[in-house]
C-alpha cells in the first residue's frame, strides 16, 4: 500500500527536487516486511530497479514516546533507565518511516537482503522523552560499491520545528556479478585494541532487539532466515552493536555530539565480543577469539 495521505511540497520541491508526503501515522513494520519478503519468493516478477535515489522525501508528525518502551530498550541495549532517549533511540523510534521508503518502488534495490553498512547519528542536544517528534526521511548520493550499490537513507527528526537529531544509514544492495571477491574477510589483521569488556551474545539479542525495535529481518531472529541469506546463523543487529557501545561509553558522552560507525563483519548468535575504547572516543567491536572486526567507531 502507498502512501495515501499528504501533498507535494513545492518549495521543498524545488529546493531539493523531492517531493514531501505527509503520511498520518507510523507504517506497521510488520506488513512492510512481508511485502519485501514476497518480493524474493521464486516465481515473483521484479521490475528493473532505477537508477537514482527516489524523488520524494516521507514526513510524519506528533510522534510520542512511550516511557514503557524506551525503558524495554534501554534494557535490551544496556543503557541506564533514565528519562532522556540515548542517540540511538531516535532511529527506532523514526525506523518505520525509513522502512517505508525502503519498500517503495522506487527504492534503488529490494530490501531483503539489503546490508547495513555504517551509521552517522548526531545529536544536537540532550533528549527529554516528553517530547513530540516530527519525522521526514529521504535517500540520496546512490553510488557504486565493490558488491554493487550503496545508498545513504537520512533521517531527520525535529522538535518544535528545530532539528534536534540526524541519522545517516549507508545500505549496500548486493549485486550479481559486481566485484566478485571483493571485500572478503583477509587472512591476516592488524591485532585487535586490548579490550576493556567482554559480552557474551545469546540468541535472545536478535529476537529482543526485534521486539524493541520494530527491525523484524528474519537474519536476526531466524536460523532458517539467516540461512536463506547466507548466514549460518542468525547475527546480531548492527544497531544494537552500536547501542550497546553507546550504553558502555554512556557516563562519558557530552551533550551534543556525533557518533559514526562502520558495520564489518557480522556478528552471529551466540558468540562473545570483545568491546574496547579509548579516550577521543574510539571504539571497536571484536570477535573475542579470533579478532575478526564487527564495528569500528568514532564519538566526535
Amino acid at each position: 500500500m502507498g502512501p495515501t495521505a499528504g501533498h507535494a511540497d513545492g518549495d521543498l520541491s524545488a529546493r531539493t527536487g523531492r517531493a514531501r508526503v505527509e503520511l498520518p501515522g507510523l507504517p506497521r513494520p510488520g506488513a512492510l516486511y512481508r511485502r519485501a519478503l514476497r518480493d524474493v519468493l521464486p516465481g515473483i516478477s521484479r521490475s528493473r530497479r532505477p537508477d537514482a535515489a527516489p524523488p520524494v522525501e516521507l514526513a510524519v508528525t506528533g510522534v510520542t514516546v512511550d516511557r514503557a518502551h524506551l525503558a524495554g530498550y534501554d534494557r535490551v541495549c544496556g543503557f541506564r533507565l533514565a528519562d532522556t532517549l540515548p542517540a540511538t533511540y531516535p532511529h527506532v523510534l523514526g525506523f518505520p518511516l525509513a522502512l517505508r521508503l525502503m519498500t517503495l518502488p522506487e527504492f534503488p534495490f529490494p530490501l531483503a537482503g539489503v546490508v547495513h553498512v555504517g551509521n552517522r547519528i548526531t545529536v544536537h542536544r540532550p533528549l527529554p522523552a516528553g517530547e513530540q517528534w516530527d519525522f521526514v526521511v529521504h535517500a540520496e548520493q546512490l553510488r557504486p560499491h565493490p558488491r554493487g550499490r550503496q545508498v545513504d537513507v537520512v533521517l531527520v527528526g525535529s522538535v518544535g520545528g528545530e532539528e534536534v537529531w540526524r541519522g545517516v544509514s549507508t545500505y549496500l544492495g548486493r549485486e550479481r556479478g559486481a566485484g566478485e571477491g571483493a571485500g572478503r574477510d583477509p587472512g591476516e589483521r592488524p591485532a585487535p585494541p586490548a579490550a576493556t569488556a567482554h559480552w557474551r551474545l545469546t540468541p535472545r539479542v536478535g529476537t529482543e532487539y526485534a521486539r524493541v525495535s520494530g527491525d523484524h529481518n528474519p537474519i536476526h531472529t531466524s536460523r532458517l532466515g539467516a540461512r536463506l541469506f547466507g548466514f549460518p546463523r542468525p547475527i546480531a543487529h548492527g544497531m544494537w552493536s552500536k547501542a550497546r557501545c553507546l550504553a558502555a561509553l554512556e557516563s562519558r558522552l557530552p551533550e551534543a555530539y556525533t557518533v559514526e560507525v562502520g558495520f564489518k563483519l557480522p556478528v552471529p548468535l551466540p558468540s562473545t565480543v570483545a568491546f574496547s575504547a579509548v579516550p577521543g572516543w574510539d571504539f571497536a567491536l571484536h570477535d573475542a577469539r579470533t579478532g575478526r572486526p564487527h564495528l569500528v567507531g568514532t564519538v566526535r
